[in-house]
C-alpha cells in the first residue's frame, strides 16, 4: 500500500512525515522545503504478530508494509505547472490513496502561502487542482472513445456518455470521488486513474494547545470532520509535532509520553488504522518455525486469491485452507490446543478471508 502525504506548503507535511518514518525528511518554515518526493517504509503494528512470534520462534518475521510518499506542497495553479505541480501531479498518480494534511492551527510566525488558517480554502486549493487535471485526460479520453465508435460501436459510444457525464461534473469543481453512476460506469472511470478519485484521509494538524484541548474543541478541525463527512472521506486529528516528539523517544519513554498526553495509540496506528478502512483491507496471517508473516488483500478476496498473495502455484493448486481465527489461537494457547478443541477448520475455494485468520494453505501443482 502506497499513501502520498499531501498538502499546501507549511501545513506541517514534512514534520508529520519524519514522525511516522523516522525518515528525517528535511522541514523547514519556507515554501518548497521538499521538493522531490522523499518515501519512507513504515512495518504495520500488529500484536497478533508478536504473539505468533512467542509461540513459533521463528527465523523470520515479516509485518505487512506501507508505503508513504512526501509529496512537494502545492500551490494554486499547480495544474498548470505552477510551483512544482507537474511534479506534485506525477507523484501523487503513483499513490493507492492521499493523506492530505491541513492546518487546523493559528501561528502568525509560520508562514501560510494563502495568509492565515482556513482549513476548507486549503482543502478545496488541492482538490481543485486535481479536479483540473483530471478534465485534461477526461477530455482527451472522450475525444479517443468518439473516434473509435465512428463505425457505430456502442461500447465506444457508451464510454464516451459516461465519460461526458463525469466531465460535467467535474467542470463544476467537484471530484471524481463523489460522481454517482451505477458500478458498470465507475469500472470505465476508474480506468483513468483520475486524481480526483483517489480515497482521502483528511490528517486535521493541530497545535501542541489545540491537540491537548481535544479536537471536539478545535473549531478548525469541526469544519473538516464536516468537510469530510459531506463527501464520504475520512478525518484523522492528529499533531504533528507531538508525533515527532514520540518518534525520538525510546519505547519507554515512549509509552510514559503519551499516558501523560491521554494518548492510547500513536498517530502511526491511528493512520494505518483509517488506511486500511478507507482502502477496504484486511490482514490475514501465516506462521510457522521459517516465518511468521502478515498479507494484505481486499476483504471479500476468497481463499484461493488470498493463496495466491503468496505464490501464484498455491492459487494454481489450491486444494484447502486450514484456518483457526487469532482470537481462538490465543485463547488455546498453542495450535495443537486449538487443533484438539476442533476450532481449526478446513475451508475451500469459496471460503471468504477474515481479518486475522491464521491460515496455512494445501496445494498441489
Amino acid at each position: 500500500m502506497k499513501l502520498g502525504i499531501v498538502g499546501l506548503p507549511n501545513v506541517g507535511k514534512s514534520t508529520l512525515f519524519n514522525a511516522i518514518t523516522n525518515a528525517g525528511a528535511e522541514c523547514a518554515n519556507y515554501p518548497f522545503c521538499t521538493i522531490d518526493p522523499n518515501v519512507g517504509t513504515v512495518a504495520v503494528p500488529d500484536e497478533r504478530l508478536d504473539f505468533l512470534a512467542e509461540i513459533y520462534n521463528p527465523k523470520k518475521y515479516t509485518p505487512a508494509v506501507i508505503e508513504f510518499v512526501d509529496i512537494a506542497g502545492l500551490v494554486k495553479g499547480a495544474s498548470k505547472g505552477e510551483g512544482l505541480g507537474n511534479k506534485f501531479l506525477s507523484n501523487i498518480r503513483m499513490t493507492d490513496a492521499i493523506v492530505h494534511v491541513v492546518r487546523c492551527f493559528d501561528d502568525e510566525n509560520v508562514v501560510h502561502v494563502e495568509g492565515g488558517c482556513d482549513p476548507i480554502r486549503d482543502i478545496e486549493i488541492i482538490n481543485l487542482e486535481l479536479v483540473m487535471a483530471d478534465i485534461e485526460m477526461v477530455e482527451r479520453r472522450i475525444d479517443k472513445a468518439k473516434k473509435a465508435s465512428k463505425g457505430g460501436d456502442k461500447k465506444f459510444l457508451h464510454e464516451a456518455g459516461v465519460l461526458e457525464g463525469l466531465l460535467n461534473h467535474l467542470n463544476d469543481g467537484k471530484c471524481a470521488r463523489n460522481y454517482s453512476c451505477s458500478p458498470e460506469d465507475m469500472e470505465i472511470i476508474t480506468e483513468s486513474e483520475l486524481l480526483s478519485l483517489k480515497p482521502v484521509i483528511y490528517a486535521a494538524n493541530m497545535d501542541e494547545k489545540g491537540f491537548a484541548n481535544g479536537a471536539e474543541n478545535n473549531v478548525h478541525y469541526k469544519r473538516v470532520e464536516e468537510y469530510a463527512a459531506g463527501e464520504g472521506s475520512q478525518v484523522l486529528p492528529i499533531c504533528a509535532k507531538v508525533e515527532q516528539e514520540i518518534a525520538e523517544l525510546d519505547d519507554e519513554d515512549k509509552a510514559l509520553f503519551m499516558e501523560e498526553l491521554g494518548m492510547t495509540e500513536s498517530g502511526l496506528d491511528r493512520l494505518v488504522r483509517c488506511s486500511y478502512s478507507l482502502l477496504g483491507l484486511i490482514s490475514f496471517l501465516t506462521a510457522g518455525s521459517d516465518e511468521v508473516r502478515a498479507w494484505t488483500v481486499k476483504k471479500g478476496t476468497k481463499a484461493p486469491q488470498a493463496a495466491g498473495k503468496i505464490h501464484t502455484d498455491f492459487e494454481r493448486g489450491f486444494i484447502r485452507a486450514e484456518i483457526v481465527a487469532f482470537d481462538d489461537l490465543k485463547t488455546c494457547g498453542s495450535t495443537q490446543a486449538a487443533r484438539d478443541k476442533g476450532l481449526i477448520r478446513s475451508e475451500g475455494k469459496d471460503y471468504v478471508m477474515h481479518d486475522g485468520d491464521v491460515t496455512l494453505f494445501r496445494f498441489n501443482v
